[in-house]
């Protein structure tokens, strides 16, 4: 029996029920809007949406049995095929509701995974889905086949006694594995280019943020990319890095990442951890927040828990407000913190709007060291002129009666005086914390 087939399930629609309880401590009206979207973006027919109250989850069916008999009312009435829960149940739980509703049982997180499998397009995306949905299915795998727990009997099938369920727990160990494999292999392909552009001083910046906050919108405005992006949730999956053009000659890549939410399945994380490394290792991660999103600041605070729990909490980090566009009044700007450096910054992605403060913002976090030096060019060095016009490091410049050009410049010094030794060029002194920093103690 092949894998795949421990994915066949009996031929169904996408005519689905939501169950949503309000439980202390939540924020019952935004869970649901996100819930209802993310079915949406499964795909799902949506007939009706059940609500109710619990202290706490019970153990059996995780919400009580009277609710239990009103869903399978309404399943009944409806003819619906799907019961999605926004929660997440265990094996046990999904059997029982299984029974009595009479129809399949999906938790958060098998919907966040069947839209994940929906997603992804690369072979690095469908390996890392295809893990996170055999490390979810492997627990439940006796709801779909208690029938055929049985020993194997008849000519050339007489074994050492295996079950049929035995047989299909192996094989799915055995796939696990060999994706493990496999996207270990990715790891390593990743983290030898991360240290590539280590040893090359390319400083990575790594777009983060809740899902459909509009970072493929932004990559593509920074980058000139054309990366698919779309008001769905989860539109990305498949990590893209690209070249970001910066001022003063900062040379950089950009990643654009998938998105984060609440709740996100341990076993997504842990299956795309060969492209969550790219937020881990960046040297700056750009926070973007859909502004116009009333949530916006519980959004800020998942995103954060998700990057701490992926080891990327110590990343410097940029907030970037999208979508002012949506917002009456509300103009591109920078804001910045006590010691002057950039915090946060206001733009559109979709309009192109305060785009150039952004990329200014950039420069600043990665390289505050950034100095202004003055350099006189003879007439032969229009290369290395030309050069730093290509890096938009140039400030302002001045042609003597001799033919030299005398210029001021903003970069960082190393760039600077390699561009210069270059070109047979005297570079400029150092400057005093760079020489401090170079000799050390």
């Amino acid at each position: 029996m092949s894998i795949q087939a421990l994915f066949d399930r009996p031929p169904s629609g996408q005519r689905a029920v939501l169950v949503h309880l309000d439980f202390p401590g939540a924020d019952f009206e935004s869970d649901r809007r996100e819930f209802e979207e993310l079915a949406r973006s499964a795909g799902a027919d949506i007939h009706a949406l059940i609500g109710g109250t619990r202290v706490k989850p019970d153990s059996g069916l995780f919400i009580g049995s009277g609710k239990a008999q009103e869903i399978a009312a309404a399943v009944a009435a409806a003819d619906v095929e799907l019961a999605i829960f926004n929660h997440d149940l265990s094996p046990s739980q999904e059997r029982n509701l299984e029974k009595i509703l009479c129809c399949r049982v999906l938790d958060r997180a098998g919907l966040i995974l069947d839209i994940f499998a929906r997603r992804a397009r690369s072979h690095e995306g469908k390996l890392q889905v295809e893990l996170a949905q055999l490390q979810h299915l492997a627990t439940r795998l006796v709801r779909g086949w208690t029938h055929l727990e049985r020993q194997k009997g008849g000519i050339g099938l007489r074994g050492p006694g295996e079950t049929q369920l035995e047989t299909d727990r192996r094989l799915v160990r055995d796939r696990i594995a060999t994706l493990k494999r496999h996207l270990e292999d990715v790891r390593r392909r990743r983290a030898q280019g991360r240290a590539s552009r280590r040893r090359n001083e390319v400083p990575a910046v790594s777009l983060v943020g809740y899902t459909n906050a509009g970072k493929s919108t932004l990559f593509n405005a920074l980058t000139g990319d054309a990366t698919y992006a779309s008001s769905l949730l989860f539109a990305t999956l498949d990590t893209t890095v690209r070249k970001l053009e910066l001022p003063q000659g900062e040379p950089a890549v950009l990643a654009d990442t998938v998105g984060f939410v609440r709740d996100l399945p341990h076993d997504l994380i842990a299956a795309f951890r060969a492209t969550l490394e790219e937020s881990r290792d960046a040297d700056l991660l750009l926070h973007v927040v859909d502004s116009a999103d009333p949530e916006r600041m519980a959004r800020i605070e998942q995103v954060d828990a998700v990057l701490h729990e992926i080891g990327a909490g110590n990343v410097p980090v940029l907030q970037v407000f999208n979508k002012i566009d949506l917002r009456p009044g509300e103009a591109a700007r920078v804001e910045t913190d006590a010691e002057g450096q950039p915090a946060r910054v206001y733009l559109s992605a979709r309009q192109a709007s305060g785009l150039d403060d952004l990329r200014q913002a950039i420069v600043q976090c990665l390289r505050p060291q950034v100095d202004v030096f003055e350099l006189r060019l003879p007439p032969t060095a229009g290369r290395l002129r030309a050069q730093l016009f290509e890096y938009r490091a140039v400030l302002a410049e001045h042609q003597e009666e001799s033919g030299h050009f005398r210029i001021e410049v903003a970069m960082p010094y190393i760039r600077l005086r390699g561009l210069c030794v270059a070109a047979g060029v005297t570079p400029p002194p150092e400057p005093r914390e760079f020489e401090d920093w170079e000799r050390g103690p």
